[in-house]
């Protein structure tokens, strides 16, 4: 399911346009929205887990471990 998120920060993600295609780095200015679909994870750091999510896009890149803190779901 896709929804629509905001980003609340500004934010350098790496972003994978397709399956197998090199890694692009993509500037997310705060208030951006975008359709997406939120595949939630948890990473580990030094401080203890991390919530981030794996963002799929409509169309079909995908951004991955982006903090959860940097976005929130609009709709």
């Amino acid at each position: 399911m896709y929804h629509v998120i905001e980003f609340v920060t500004d934010w350098w993600a790496d972003v994978e346009p397709a399956p197998g295609q090199l890694l692009e780095r993509l500037r997310v200015r705060r208030g951006t929205r975008r359709r997406a679909r939120v595949l939630p994870r948890v990473a580990e750091s030094a401080d203890g887990p991390v919530e981030t999510a794996d963002l799929v896009f409509e169309d079909g890149s995908v951004a991955r471990g982006m903090s959860r803190a940097a976005f929130r779901v609009v709709e």
